[in-house]
């Protein structure tokens, strides 16, 4: 088969992404499960080669250093399909693909499911704003849906440095520059350098991977510039350790105090399947204030769960909580949720509490006579006092 009328029926088929190897037939992932592609044969390594030079043929010198590298990651397009997130790579010599369909239009925050302390961040004007989670957990959707956000509400000149490109972002109030690592630039630092002399107002970064990329990120966010990126980690404490981490113990004291200063917000994420069909995104916002500065100054990262758990004045949420109303809402199975929370036994004592409550206030409502409700939101810690933290809306129940 050849690749365009493959990919075009496995988008048709409704997968998120196509893995092809030597000796195995094409593989698509659908709702979370990687299953193979209707009416498929077993790929031979001419049929791999063939996908590869089809894909690198606007640029011939990736072909060429994908041999000599055996890796390559790049960006795919074809008249009549969507782009495609291509890497492809050697696996005991053959040559094997991961490719990630990337949608036509960006998705805007309603679609996503995504909580308003998102659109908060997205409305910030300087700063550092990261977005974390594992791959496959749909953080470039919802940096896409945060810049297009700006894109269309303020008069501003956006930079983008991405390896590769994914989602195309057309202008609309703002100018948008979009810049691709091997293509327009040779690397994430020479091009963050390049990118505080070209004017902009937001930068987004496709991954902080270094001490040198992230000090950069860091000076263009203290500057006054709005800055986006992402980490692979789980959640936003461990999101400020890593950060840290990247420089040597000689400095991490000073880049406490310059994080703590320019942060303005962390957005971490899972994806779950979802009921009855489909994936949805759990999500934890710190939205950083004073007591979160201080934590992060102090090196008491270890409070910032509490912290996030507490924060509901200042729309934040951590995963128990976007958990529970997921569950509350219909949108994910009970055991799947326990299963995708950090701490499962006490996911499941916070839950019944937040059930309860949820009964309680729906007998309320119903006019049914209640003496003392249970308050709607429940700490999520089994032993603690209730706390600000967690949201019901009416349709949740």
């Amino acid at each position: 088969m050849q690749l365009n009328d493959l990919l075009r029926s496995a988008v048709e088929a409704g997968a998120s992404d196509i893995h092809l190897k030597f000796g195995r037939p094409p593989l698509m992932r659908r709702n979370g499960l990687v299953t193979p592609m209707e009416n498929g044969e077993e790929l031979s390594n001419a049929d791999l080669d063939g996908y590869l030079r089809t894909i690198t043929s606007l640029v011939p010198s990736r072909y060429e250093r994908f041999n000599a590298s055996g890796d390559l990651d790049i960006a795919y397009t074809a008249e009549g399909l969507p782009r495609f997130r291509v890497n492809a790579f050697r696996q005991r010599g053959m040559i094997s693909f991961a490719l990630r369909v990337i949608p036509k239009t960006v998705p805007q925050f309603e679609e996503l499911g995504l909580p308003p302390g998102v659109r908060r961040l997205a409305e910030e004007h300087r700063g550092l704003v990261l977005v974390t989670g594992a791959t496959g957990s749909g953080k470039t959707t919802t940096l896409a849906a945060m810049i297009d956000h700006i894109n269309r509400t303020r008069q501003s000149h956006i930079v983008t440095i991405e390896d590769p490109i994914e989602i195309l972002h057309p202008d609309h109030k703002s100018i948008v520059n979009q810049r691709e690592i091997g293509l327009d630039t040779e690397d994430f630092g020479q091009a963050l350098r390049r990118a505080l002399r070209q004017d902009p107002d937001t930068i987004l970064i496709g991954e902080l991977r270094d001490a040198e990329t992230a000090q950069t990120a860091l000076q263009a966010a203290e500057s006054g510039h709005l800055v986006f990126s992402t980490l692979h980690t789980v959640d936003a404490a461990e999101t400020i350790g890593r950060l840290i981490e990247f420089f040597p113990e000689g400095k991490q004291q000073l880049v406490r105090s310059v994080l703590a200063g320019v942060l303005r917000g962390i957005v971490s994420q899972r994806l779950l399947p979802a009921l009855p069909t489909g994936r949805v995104a759990a999500v934890e916002v710190l939205v950083a204030n004073a007591r979160i500065a201080d934590l992060i100054r102090e090196d008491r990262a270890d409070e910032i769960p509490e912290a996030i758990a507490e924060g509901d004045f200042f729309q934040m949420q951590n995963f128990t909580q976007a958990l529970i109303e997921l569950v509350l809402a219909g949108r994910v199975d009970r055991e799947i949720a326990a299963n995708s929370a950090s701490n499962r036994h006490d996911f499941l004592v916070a839950l019944e509490r937040a059930v309860k409550a949820d009964a309680v206030r729906a007998s309320a409502v119903a006019g049914e006579d209640v003496d003392r409700p249970a308050p709607l939101r429940e700490s999520v810690a089994p032993s603690a006092a209730p706390t600000p933290g967690l949201r019901f809306s009416p349709a949740s129940g």
